[in-house]
């Protein structure tokens, strides 16, 4: 397992930007596929973007696709959710996940403490 801190997130107006960060600790890091999820208040958890280890995979869920840009840097241990474009219903805790055999992160096994984003109408 890895250790993942997110950062990156906050309150912006409908059609900005943010970008999310997710640092890991711990020496496997590039060998890990990397991802995001999102959770809303009432919500089941959602996949948003995941990243196979070398970046050359990436995934997305419909609702972002064209608007978030998932990368990663193995020489920084970080993995990287860049949102343009951002709606109200985007509002939700997003999570950095782990997961050393899929990009789409359906056998995650590590996942970071969350970031609130906010977008206001």
């Amino acid at each position: 397992q890895v250790q993942l801190v997110e950062s990156g997130g906050g309150l912006v107006q409908a059609g900005g930007s943010l970008r999310l960060s997710c640092a890991a600790s711990g020496r496997t890091f590039s060998s890990y596929n990397m991802g995001w999820f999102r959770q809303a208040p009432g919500k089941e958890r959602e996949f948003v973007a995941g990243i196979s280890w070398s970046g050359g995979n990436t995934y997305y869920a419909d609702s972002v696709k064209g608007r978030f840009t998932i990368s990663r840097d193995n020489a920084k241990n970080t993995v990287y959710l860049q949102m343009n474009s951002l709606k109200p219903e985007d509002t939700a805790v997003y999570y950095c996940a782990a997961d050393p055999y899929s990009a789409t992160m359906t056998t995650f096994d590590s996942w970071g403490q969350g970031t609130q984003v906010t977008v206001s109408s």
